[in-house]
């Protein structure tokens, strides 16, 4: 027994001593695309080549991000979207920071229990496929309100390439012709017909979206009303009360974004700006990074056995705390000074150990005394002005609610599924909520998505994000502590192996074939549960970094058709 247990302890430490564990000297500082003064990375080369195209014409990051986001409705309708919302977090040339929250809401005619069957229980698909599960679309007041406040350039010429990419038609590729197959049976049961995205498509086929072209020929002719409360409006509103949706056309007139005050945190020497509330990412990212701070990581090395420890026992507590206190601040009191503060975060780590994992159905949120999408997109851009935006937008899940507009060219969200539809009931994602995020009239849902910019003693030093629904905050985490804790280039940082907890289920989620056995033995063997099928693809991070000559590193996830493109 003696002997047994001095080769368990052998084990440990040689699968918990400085190592690194998947990732080699080459690989780690592996570079990707350099640009000299602007640089645009998105799911699609296209959507990154109109953005910088924007740029080459005199515009600045606020118009290039009208247009990639235009571009991504075009070629990557998996979530790229004018159905759906999203947020944008920036940094201007001169330093100044903010945020535009242009996340969907309820509807006027929604509430609280619309989702559960005369027993109380939720009814399966009723939020996450079909009209009732569409909120009130966000994306084209967002882009607009955005380039009104900060864009160069009018509108027509912002949207003139986007619209002739729609006419003239994308190539199809290789991963977008495997899901066009693999959602079709879904896609015809919801719209009762083939649609333009279909099984008989196949790689390098071009698709060509006249219908979506018209749109936003309409929308740059008209600007954005006529979204909400122009011709396509009225479109929009007849298709969803034909397919049975509860959205009106006093919904789509009441919609405005807002501008938000970000989160910002600091970091050994960073400075950390992300998301607020709706969003949970900004103050989830912060809570993490803040538990784990105080830890040597460096020293523990990259994707170690103690490092992996440390990060997902912070993360498993950051999460237990979303699923309590945040919702929309237009609706619920947050406490985010308490949140991110040091005194509250050192008593959520005081019964951490490296002997063994704390159980998830030991933990809850923390106590505070008078308490007051995988199937996303991101792209990032730094402009020639020096501006840095970093946006995140989505339909939620894979295509939305699958609802196809064909007479308007694109898909309707499923957010409101975002919502707890009841409390303490995961949604599609596995995430729990609770009273904070439940539902209400023009509530805007909880989201994950952690658009973040990152400076360095003052000066822009990162701008990046990432889909993946539950895992966003976690692959934004691991990205910035790939470069800052272990030295990887931008590319490198993006490409390493992601794990990920979020504190129900207690499993951590691992790249599959991407990390060490021994490591995951150990893991086991100290009483972590390890799922290495629930996501094969953790993330799909797009970001810059401004490198130490001034020039920018982008890094374009391989784990997509990501693409960075610069001048």
């Amino acid at each position: 027994m003696k002997n047994q247990i001095i080769i368990l302890l052998f084990f440990f430490c040689l699968v918990g001593c400085k190592q690194e564990t998947s990732i080699n000297k080459t690989q780690k500082e592996n570079k990707g695309t350099i640009a000299q003064k602007a640089m645009v990375v998105s799911a699609r080369k296209e959507a990154s080549e109109i953005g910088v195209k924007i740029l080459k014409l005199g515009g600045n990051a606020f118009d290039a991000m009208m247009a990639t986001e235009m571009a991504l409705a075009v070629t990557y309708p998996y979530a790229g979207n004018l159905g759906g919302g999203g947020f944008l977090v920036y940094r201007l040339a001169d330093g100044t920071k903010g945020a535009l929250d242009y996340r969907e809401k309820a509807p006027l005619a929604a509430y609280k229990d619309m989702y559960l069957d005369e027993e109380g229980n939720v009814i399966k698909n009723l939020s996450t496929v079909g009209s009732m599960a569409v909120g009130v679309p966000g994306t084209i007041a967002g882009i607009f309100e955005a380039q009104r406040r900060f864009g160069k350039l009018d509108v027509k010429t912002v949207l003139q390439p986007v619209i002739e990419l729609a006419q003239n038609g994308f190539v199809v590729t290789n991963k977008q012709a495997k899901r066009f197959s693999e959602y079709d049976s879904i896609f015809s049961a919801v719209n009762k017909k083939q649609i333009l995205f279909n099984k008989t498509i196949k790689a390098g086929d071009t698709i060509k979206n006249l219908a979506l072209a018209n749109t936003l020929q309409r929308i740059s002719e008209h600007g954005r009303d006529e979204f909400y409360k122009g011709e396509t409006a009225k479109m929009l509103v007849s298709f969803l009360e034909a397919k049975g949706s509860s959205i009106t056309l006093e919904d789509l007139e009441k919609y405005e974004a807002k501008w938000r005050n970000p989160v910002s945190f600091e970091y050994d020497d960073l400075t950390i700006t992300s998301m607020s509330p709706p969003s949970s990412g900004g103050i989830c990212l912060g809570q993490i990074m803040k538990m784990i701070e105080p830890f040597d990581l460096n020293d523990y090395g990259h994707n170690s056995l103690k490092t992996i420890q440390v990060l997902v026992e912070a993360e498993k507590r950051a999460y237990a705390d979303r699923s309590y206190y945040l919702g929309d601040p237009d609706f619920v009191d947050i406490p985010t000074k308490t949140l991110l503060s040091d005194v509250y975060l050192e008593g959520r780590m005081a019964n951490f150990s490296f002997k063994e994992p704390t159980p998830s159905d030991t933990l809850s949120h923390g106590y505070i005394v008078g308490y007051e999408s995988d199937e996303t997109t991101h792209y990032s851009i730094v402009d020639q002005f020096g501006n840095a935006i970093a946006v995140t937008t989505t339909l939620n899940g894979a295509y939305g609610s699958k609802l196809y507009a064909e007479e308007l060219g694109f898909f309707l969200n499923n957010e409101m599924d975002d919502f707890s539809s009841k409390p303490g009931v995961p949604n599609y994602y596995g995430l729990i909520g609770a009273e904070a995020n439940s539902i209400a009239p023009e509530k805007r849902m909880l989201s994950a998505m952690t658009p973040t910019i990152v400076e360095k003693e003052g000066e822009l030093y990162m701008t990046l994000g990432t889909p993946g629904g539950s895992t966003i905050i976690t692959s934004v985490l691991q990205t910035i502590i790939n470069v800052h804790e272990f030295g990887f280039s931008m590319q490198s940082a993006v490409d390493a192996p992601r794990f990920h907890h979020q504190w129900l289920p207690d499993e951590i989620r691992m790249e599959p074939n991407s990390f060490n056995i021994d490591l995951i033995k150990a893991l086991e063997a100290l009483g972590y549960s390890i799922n290495l099928k629930r996501s094969p693809v953790i993330g799909k991070v797009d970001a810059i970094l401004v490198l130490d000559d001034g020039t920018l590193e982008g890094g374009a996830d391989h784990r997509g058709d990501d693409t960075a493109v610069g001048f």
